[in-house]
């Protein structure tokens, strides 16, 4: 059963306050559409960065995947692949978060 979808600005602010209160500090580099953009989180550790890609899976429920791949990758990269999403969807949101363990402050099933 599909989950009940909550509005992208909401979302953003939860997921920074989420963010703040674990020490992983975020901002929101591109605001999108506030009710239904597409998300992307880069996480930004000590050996690169790596862009989450917000996605569905099969049964609905919300699920991301690793854009840039299972590496980390160099600033160039990343901003390339923001880049190109950007294109495919000008009302996407793009966060940041410092993450030394690559994950993100909020729950988030990786695919």
């Amino acid at each position: 059963m599909a989950e009940d979808r909550v509005k992208a600005g909401f979302w953003v602010q939860m997921a920074l306050r989420m963010g703040q209160s674990d020490g992983r500090y975020g901002m929101v580099l591109k605001k999108g559409d506030p009710d239904a953009g597409g998300i992307l989180v880069m996480l930004r550790g000590r050996d690169g960065v790596s862009v989450l890609s917000q996605m569905r899976a099969a049964d609905g429920t919300q699920a991301w995947m690793r854009g840039t791949g299972p590496a980390n990758v160099d600033q160039e990269t990343a901003d390339a692949y923001v880049a190109r999403q950007e294109k495919f969807d000008p009302d996407l949101w793009v966060l940041e978060f410092e993450s030394p363990d690559m994950l993100p402050p909020f729950e988030a099933k990786i695919v």
